[in-house]
């Protein structure tokens, strides 16, 4: 006779996994779903792929025999790592192009370091399904504890770690393809990683419900169960989506955004930097607004290397018309010490002398810093500035009228839990807190690519966690403003203009504010040690 646990277990094409054997289809085809993943995300947003594609991955973990052997666990290790490596190979590609076509680097190599780090972002999703296989044989787990409780658990430890793990790399994180869809509502409570979690636990719960219906004779539970919790997730998400957790604060502001459009490979040209000084000053001093923002390092020179009276004139327009600016410049408080930065000069007496100033703090590897012992990597790229310092990691806003404005510069705003605690500290400490966000962003380094409406769906997450508008001054896109319940106004991708609107600020604190992702891991966390308490509970029981 069948043991439970082979009874437990269909008959499927995939087998081969289960005994730690890969055929060439069982190579391709996680590979294949992993990759299925970027049309979940911007610009295409096909929000149900993403879990769907996860639930195709969480079924070959459920479906799998019990107990697993070290070869066993091995394959669904591989099977994670490929399906990963498939998301991330598919989702950063243009990466090669910073590399190749602005960096200088041989082909190659470009094309071999993108396959490395998805390589590398793989192992964060097959650690998740070797551990889920391992643990499940360990407590001797049901399907429904494995689909519902400890694989949506270690999925979204997994995509968390990846967010700081070696200062942390959380582009195309689960949660993103969510910013438009029923679970959006989640952001403002679990942030990105929550969202990301909920997305897993319907992953498990289709999975569960394939398992059921593929079973001969299977209970009405089994086919209930996984429905009720996809049913309800998805109708609590759209619940959240009408909490209001801030409230309006002050009068709106006028806003212009610029858009220079800028060829990367002119940028930092001799030839173009006179042309370049002279637009942006143009574009800034055409038309007063409460706050004028430029895009990152729109001016990309130091300021003692600028003609004399450059930031003088600037200065004089913003004091004598009533206007704020935020110029993204790159500044030096010593040999070898540069910063990636915004000056904000204000009609205040003393602006000009005394300017505000936030420096970047997440800086990009290999970009922006060196990490030890790839010095040799950097050098192949020509890429200006390449090691910088970082600022502080709590920074005060920028105030414009009835309004405080936090910058973030370009990368930063793939870290929410970095800007919440921003936030969080001026709360705590009773200083102002940031009613608006900016982005000062320039991704010409990836060319005509997804990166941009990718980047821009990044911002909008941002704005979910913590119900504020998030203002985005780009080079060549996509420079935008995003306002609290899912409004957005973009200015067209590749070309020269700016983007004028009123922006209302926003006060208050939403739960992802406060706890940050806490919440979310101490909830992951917990799942994991439900699952390990019923094998313990049915172990005193027997």
């Amino acid at each position: 006779m069948n043991s439970p646990a082979q009874q437990d277990r269909p008959v499927l094409r995939g087998d081969n996994a289960a005994r730690g054997r890969f055929d060439a289809v069982s190579w391709l085809l996680p590979a294949l779903a992993g990759a299925a993943n970027v049309f979940a995300f911007a610009p295409f947003r096909l929000w149900p792929l993403q879990i769907l594609a996860l639930a195709w991955l969480f079924n070959g973990v459920i479906a799998a025999p019990v107990p697993l052997g070290r070869s066993s666990t091995r394959a669904y290790f591989l099977r994670g790592w490929l399906y990963g490596f498939g998301w991330s190979a598919a989702g950063v590609h243009w990466l090669y192009i910073s590399m190749h076509d602005y960096g200088g680097m041989p082909s190659w190599m470009a094309a071999l370091a993108v396959g490395l780090l998805a390589l590398y972002l793989g192992l964060y999703a097959g650690a998740a399904t070797a551990l889920a296989g391992w643990l499940r044989t360990r407590w001797s787990s049901s399907q429904p504890v494995l689909g519902l409780l400890m694989l949506p658990a270690l999925w979204t430890l997994a995509e968390w770690m990846r967010g700081w793990v070696f200062t942390g790399f959380p582009w195309l994180i689960s949660g993103y393809a969510h910013t438009t869809g029923p679970l959006a509502g989640f952001a403002a409570v679990g942030g990105v990683y929550g969202v990301g979690w909920v997305a897993a636990l319907i992953a498990g719960a289709l999975a569960l419900l394939w398992q059921g219906l593929r079973r001969k004779g299977a209970g009405s539970v089994r086919i209930a169960l996984p429905l009720g919790v996809a049913a309800a997730l998805c109708l609590a998400g759209l619940g959240l989506r009408q909490v209001q957790w801030t409230s309006p604060q002050g009068q709106p502001i006028t806003v212009r955004l610029l858009q220079g459009n800028i060829p990367q490979e002119m940028k930092f040209s001799n030839d173009a930097l006179v042309s370049t000084l002279g637009m942006y000053e143009q574009m800034i001093s055409a038309e007063p607004a409460d706050l004028i923002a430029t895009p990152e390092t729109a001016i990309p020179l130091l300021p003692q290397q600028l003609p004399p009276d450059y930031l003088a004139r600037i200065a004089r327009f913003a004091q004598n018309s009533g206007s704020h600016l935020a110029l993204g410049i790159p500044l030096s408080d010593g040999p070898q010490m540069y910063a990636n930065s915004v000056l904000g000069f204000g009609p205040e007496a003393g602006s000009a002398a005394m300017p505000y100033r936030y420096d970047k703090h997440h800086l990009v590897p290999f970009g922006e810093f060196i990490p030890p012992g790839f010095r040799w990597f950097v050098d192949m790229m020509n890429i200006p500035l390449g090691d910088m310092t970082r600022g502080d990691p709590v920074q005060s806003p920028f105030g414009v009228k009835d309004q405080w404005v936090l910058p973030n510069i370009c990368y930063e705003d793939l870290f929410g839990e970095e800007i919440a605690s921003q936030l969080r500290g001026a709360y705590r400490a009773g200083q102002p807190q940031a009613s608006v966000l900016l982005n000062l962003s320039n991704i010409a380094w990836f060319g005509n690519s997804i990166a941009l409406p990718q980047h821009l769906q990044i911002s909008q997450m941002r704005t979910l966690e913590t119900g504020r508008p998030m203002l985005r001054a780009t080079n060549t896109g996509a420079t935008a403003v995003i306002v609290p319940g899912g409004g957005l106004d973009e200015l067209a991708p590749y070309t020269r203009g700016v983007l004028s609107a009123k922006v209302q600020g926003y006060a208050g604190q939403t739960p992802y504010i406060l706890l940050g992702n806490k919440l979310v891991v101490g909830l992951a966390v917990l799942m994991l040690l439900l699952a390990w308490g019923r094998n313990k509970a049915a172990r005193i029981r027997h």
